[in-house]
């Protein structure tokens, strides 16, 4: 389950990728201080989603069996948030 867990947050760097790159595309159109405060905080959610990766990947062993599906619901729910984030940017 390690491993699920580490795909969906790959999954999330890639989603967060993406809002970065359209509130990128923004910022150059408005000049809006409220999309580099958005890119802060994606770059910050980056940097939570890369330390959850290399956790999984390299201290998986350390993971209780009971612990991992709380860590799945975590990781879902963010994604579940990323998409819904992304879906309210782009329209």
């Amino acid at each position: 389950m390690g491993t699920i867990n580490a795909v969906i947050n790959i999954t999330n760097l890639g989603l967060l990728s993406a809002l970065i790159f359209t509130f990128a595309k923004i910022y150059r159109n408005s000049r809006a201080n409220f999309t580099l405060g958005l890119i802060f905080f994606c770059g910050l959610l980056m940097i939570n989603s890369i330390i959850s990766v290399y956790s999984y990947i390299t201290m998986s062993m350390l993971f209780s069996d009971q612990l991992v599906p709380y860590l799945l619901a975590i990781s879902i729910a963010e994604m579940a948030g990323f998409i819904i984030f992304l879906k309210i940017t782009l329209e």
